[in-house]
């Protein structure tokens, strides 16, 4: 057990068993020992505070009392803070004095002392407080922006015409005041689990926002006038032409977290109104192999997807909107299936997760590399799996199931609402009844909702009415469940922190592959699915209120009743 847990263990404020399993969860979840306490429940950010500055003889601060604007960032590389979550006070004599809610940790402390030939003087602060300090610095890069090049600089330049032609300076992508901003945002997007950011250029104001736990959030406004040096900055390093601003363009780039954690980062430009947007989606490697576990499906639905990847062949469909995570199920299957044995081969347009082991391709429209014909040299290649990443035409559902059905098993997503309504998508696209019939065997539908935060959540009532009306059975009001609200706290984003999987897992069984074959309805396939004990979307949504996972409001917004 590492030394932070035995001096947690030893203030009798927490058990051995919670330590044990925050020990085990904290890789998986990509988090420090701390921050799983803390997030799980386990412990107060302040119990953890108070115990750690005793055992290290360290003073304890309020961060909340200290006015961030005060604080020099020119006493310790920015991006040892960010990795190590740290937050410089000021410097006293020969030594840094630095706020951590970790003063354990032996590898910071090392690097510090070698970049910066001083001491260090641990000031212990509470994590949560720690968390909110350095995403504020966010907003204290902006005004370092306004501070660099100064209101003069942006009088009469924040536009320019279809005909006009930027000034050299306009262009300079190696500007040191954007480069720094720009790592600050990066820096801060994976720090607080972005999935995505946007840069958005508008006639008089210009913002950047990250789409966390899937709702935007508006993080900064830098001034107007920068949005061209952001753009080509961006673009610069993505390895996109800098001088093509008539049409969208994407790339990709790598960020490096620390020594052993680097994060792919894909990049898309769209030329609007008044000057280039950028969304960069993020793209962390390590989500697929969390283990199937980690995703949120109920046992019997993990077993219905277990028993499907296991068989030789066959079709197993993922459907779900944009965002649902499609892609994170089919790499997590992909992950449990990645043998040595095994050859597996993927098409995506693009690929978003690395996997060593895996064959991957992508997509390349002008150079007439499409589904199809990447489909057709992979049965060439001597596949045992194959992974599409979207079936979008007639002619890639054909390849992919007639492979199907040849001796390979091919993964899939699908855009549809539910896993009955999939069926009759592909019979509209025009698939025959009995390929369909003979070729899948699994259809996944899936939804991620907001996880509410275990620190700030609120049990409340409802009356029995509404939530008959919302789909709950007689059986379920029996009292033995609690309803919970999200309330917002320090720790959270408006009472959520991290989503959970909603799944409606279908196999095909005999009597839904009859009813394909005589052209039933989604609905025939639905009515037949409940019979054989497939929960709906939003039957799966209110067993994930019940255990208090999430709200019954987020479920009713994601599902259909």
């Amino acid at each position: 057990m590492a030394v932070l847990g035995r001096v947690l263990l030893a203030s009798g404020k927490i058990d051995k068993v919670t330590v044990q399993k925050a020990l085990k969860n904290a890789p998986g979840n990509r988090k420090s020992l701390i921050a799983e306490l803390v997030d799980s429940g386990a412990m107060r950010p302040l119990d953890v505070a108070q115990v750690l500055a005793q055992a290290f003889a360290a003073p304890l601060l309020d961060l909340s009392a200290i006015h961030l604007a005060t604080l020099s960032d020119k006493l310790l590389d920015e991006r040892i803070c960010q990795e190590y979550q740290l937050l410089v006070l000021g410097k006293r004599k020969h030594a840094l004095v630095i706020a951590t809610a970790d003063p354990s940790n032996q590898e910071a402390l090392e690097k510090i002392k070698f970049a910066t030939q001083s001491n260090v003087d641990w000031v212990v602060v509470e994590y949560d407080k720690l968390v909110l300090a350095l995403q504020a610095e966010s907003s204290v890069a902006t005004d370092l922006l306004y501070a660099d090049f100064g209101d003069s600089d942006f009088e009469g330049r924040e536009f320019i015409g279809a005909g006009d032609r930027p000034s050299p300076a306009k262009n300079e992508v190696d500007d040191s005041p954007v480069v720094r901003f720009l790592q600050k945002i990066l820096l801060d997007a994976v720090r607080m689990g972005a999935s995505d950011l946007h840069f958005e250029p508008y006639e008089f104001s210009y913002r950047v926002r990250f789409r966390i736990d899937g709702h935007l959030r508006e993080i900064a406004s830098p001034p107007p006038a920068i949005k061209e040096r952001l753009a080509s900055r961006i673009k610069v390093i993505s390895r996109m032409d800098i001088s093509e601003k008539r049409v969208p363009q994407d790339g990709r780039l790598k960020l490096k977290i620390s020594r052993d954690k680097t994060i792919d980062l894909r990049v898309s430009t769209l030329p609007t109104l008044f000057g280039e947007k950028v969304v960069i989606r993020i793209l962390d490697p390590s989500t697929a192999k969390l283990g199937i576990d980690a995703l949120g499906y109920e046992e019997a639905e993990k077993q219905r997807l277990l028993r499907a990847i296991a068989r030789p062949d066959g079709m197993i469909l993922v459907t779900g909107p944009t965002g649902s995570g499609k892609t994170v199920s089919l790499y997590t299957c992909l992950n449990l299936l990645n043998q040595p044995g095994v050859n597996i081969a993927t098409v995506e347009d693009p690929s978003e997760i690395n996997m060593p082991g895996v064959n991957q391709v992508n997509v390349n429209d002008k150079a007439g590399l499409t589904f199809a014909a990447a489909l057709k040299s992979f049965l060439r290649q001597d596949p045992d799996i194959i992974m599409v990443g979207e079936i979008r035409d007639l002619v890639t559902a054909d390849i992919a199931m007639k492979a199907a059905q040849t001796g390979h098993l091919v993964l899939s997503t699908l855009h549809t609402n539910d896993a009955p309504t999939t069926l009759t998508r592909l019979r509209n696209m025009g698939v025959p009844a009995f390929t369909i019939a003979a070729s899948v065997i699994l259809i996944s539908a899936q939804r991620l909702a907001r996880r509410l935060c275990v620190q700030c959540k609120e049990a409340f009532d409802l009356p029995n009415e509404t939530l008959l009306e919302s789909g709950f059975k007689h059986e379920d009001i029996d009292g033995s469940w609690k309803l919970y609200r999200p309330v917002g706290c320090s720790a959270c984003n408006h009472g959520y922190k991290g989503r959970v999987g909603i799944y409606q897992v279908m196999p095909l069984s005999d009597a839904i592959q009859a009813i394909i074959l005589r052209d039933g309805s989604a609905m025939e396939i639905a009515v037949q699915a409940e019979r054989e004990g497939v929960k709906t979307l939003r039957a799966s949504g209110l067993s994930k209120v019940k255990l208090g996972l999430t709200s019954l409001e987020e479920v009713l917004a994601l599902t259909n009743a």
